[in-house]
């Protein structure tokens, strides 16, 4: 297939039948988006040319910029991160990492970036464990220097512009520089997470304390709030590249404010940064009903456990019940657990541990772990066992935070990018450079790095990039033609925020924003959660009598998506649980 690059991690998957998965009788009327009390919805938007969905109006209007000045995906994708560094500042930026899926329609062919954080040279094994060998309190470990990972996002972006970019790299910050100058208006959402204390950090660090907290009070909704470092450093990025960042000045005062942290000292250096490099990486894509589906491989979990889940349902005719049924997230949630305890055992940076990505994602091992799926709540699953796999086993405390943002391009050659992008914990480490946040990736590798069945999978390495449940995605129709481009924050509920909205789309063939307005439901192996005020009222009663230990709780997706129609017309839809936006011409 010409969009694929490595045969190996493309698997095909034929429908299989299940036993006992025969629908409902009963009529359920089908669940309406706009009947949602817990938000206010948006529309599905139109466009003819292109499109930008992303986490912030002023970042969406950067894209778009570009794009009317001819510039393709990658180069729209530039100015809005450059631009979200600025403006949302708690879930992304310059100091953190990303995924990055760019489909090249002229040559029919999907690429992936890994532009991960690494582990410094000098992080060890005990990296957050204390005196006595526990691993410190997880707040603890977030805050002040020893969690930030060497930034990857600039290098990735670099490496995109270098092979596809259009316009001058110079001219590509030119609105976030300005906007940093003149003033942003502060959020509704950034004034709320500050007001929240989410992450102390913000209050304890007195760079990050006087830039949120100016007079001692939260940025409010509204104000105007200038960020002149910021503008400094990226105008010395789009002037002298990615250098004065990995070898020049921003890159010695970045290793300066983590070594000297008043919280927790950290360990990068220099040589850290000048030794980074982002990667590419073979995509890892299965077929699920008349589509192909494709997302980033290791170091993501999200790729892998996205697609596991999608082809354990391959024999579930799910389009047989209404949206609104329970049963059909019922089997979605049974499917999770199975992919969930395959992640926690066997997924982690695969150049440091073996990953076993072919027999994971392998048609006739998913039909025997579908078959574990029934109309009762499994309860926790275990992870399947391949014959001479090491004995190596991956942790199963999940820290990954919500605080993230998904950036889908497509361009007016029908080029795209789906990129997901992060600091982590919202506003990172607390650490601030030159007027940006740096990440606390670190957080992400398991904090104990043996347990009694072996060395953890995802166990801290110098140079290794912790495990991630970013889950950037592509769908194909059968005739190879690009059909949708989505992500999601959310921590390790991005996995199924995605897979719930492919599932709509294709399955019930809804539009995007529709896909992306319905209530969530979500199980890591462990509790079901689903959406307060959002998901129909009989689904927590259904839920438990099927076993289910039950949450009803917020669940706060950011999903960004674009669907491509045969007749080119271009859809975008926005999560209405956060401030994104999908506009296009």
């Amino acid at each position: 297939m010409l969009f694929f690059r490595s045969p190996a991690f493309c698997v095909l998957v034929l429908t299989f039948s299940i036993i006992g998965c025969s629908p409902q009788t009963e009529e359920i009327e089908a669940y309406e988006p706009e009947a949602a009390t817990g938000f206010q919805q948006h529309q599905l938007e139109q466009a003819e040319h292109y499109m930008v969905a992303a986490a912030n109006g002023y970042a969406v209007e950067s894209g778009l910029n570009v794009l009317a000045q001819g510039g393709n995906a990658i180069d729209a994708a530039i100015a809005v991160q450059a631009m979200l560094t600025l403006v949302e500042p708690q879930s992304s930026g310059i100091g953190g990492g990303a995924f990055i899926l760019y489909w090249d329609a002229a040559e029919k062919e999907l690429h992936t970036l890994d532009a991960r954080e690494t582990a410094p040279a000098a992080a060890s094994a005990d990296l957050f464990l204390d005196a006595e060998g526990e691993p410190v309190p997880w707040i603890d470990a977030v805050v002040g220097g020893r969690s930030v990972g060497t930034p990857g996002l600039l290098h990735g972006l670099d490496m995109a512009h270098q092979r596809w970019g259009r316009l001058p790299w110079d001219s590509l910050f030119d609105d976030a520089i300005v906007q940093a100058e003149q003033g942003f208006m502060v959020s509704p959402r950034l004034q709320q997470l500050l007001e929240m204390d989410i992450n102390p950090g913000v209050r304890q660090l007195t760079t990050t304390r006087n830039y949120f907290f100016p007079d001692g009070s939260a940025l409010q909704a509204g104000d105007v709030k200038r960020n002149p470092e910021l503008a400094s450093s990226l105008r010395k990025v789009a002037n002298e590249g990615i250098d004065v960042f990995y070898r020049g000045e921003l890159g010695s005062d970045l290793v300066a404010a983590v070594q000297n942290a008043e919280i927790a000292p950290g360990v990068l250096t220099t040589e850290d940064l000048s030794k980074y490099e982002a990667t590419w990486r073979e995509p890892v894509c299965s077929d699920y009903r008349s589509h192909q589906v494709c997302s980033m491989g290791p170091p993501s979990s999200g790729g892998i456990t996205l697609l596991q889940t999608l082809k354990m349902l391959q024999g579930f005719e799910l389009s047989e019940y209404d949206i609104n049924s329970s049963q059909p997230w019922h089997w979605f949630t049974q499917a999770s657990r199975l992919a969930f305890a395959d992640r926690d055992r066997y997924l982690a940076d695969s150049d440091f541990v073996e990953v076993p990505v072919e027999q994971l994602l392998d048609a006739e091992y998913l039909r025997h772990r579908a078959q574990l799926i029934g109309d009762e709540d499994m309860g926790p699953a275990e992870a399947g066992i391949f014959s001479g796999y090491a004995e190596e086993v991956a942790g199963v405390i999940q820290y990954e935070q919500p605080n993230t943002t998904q950036i889908s391009i497509v361009d007016a050659e029908g080029n795209a990018v789906s990129m997901t992008s992060t600091i982590e914990m919202g506003f990172g480490s607390s650490v601030m450079s030159n007027g940006f946040l740096l990440n606390n990736q670190l957080t992400d590798f398991d904090f104990q790095p043996q347990t009694e069945t072996g060395l953890a999978a995802n166990r801290i390495e110098p140079g290794k990039r912790p495990r991630s449940s970013m889950s950037p995605v592509m769908v194909f129709d059968g005739d190879q033609s690009l059909r949708h481009v989505l992500g999601s924050p959310g921590g390790p509920r991005i996995i199924n925020y995605v897979t719930q909205t492919v599932m709509a789309l294709i399955d019930w063939e809804l539009d995007i924003q529709s896909a992306i307005n319905l209530p969530k439901v979500t199980n890591l192996n462990g509790q079901t959660a689903i959406e307060e005020d959002v998901a129909p009222e009989f689904w927590a009663d259904e839920f438990r009598q099927r076993g289910h230990q039950l949450q009803v709780r917020p669940l706060n997706s950011g999903l960004h998506g674009i669907t491509i129609e045969s007749s080119g017309l271009l859809y975008g839809g926005a999560d209405p649980r956060r401030e994104g936006v999908a506009k296009g011409q």
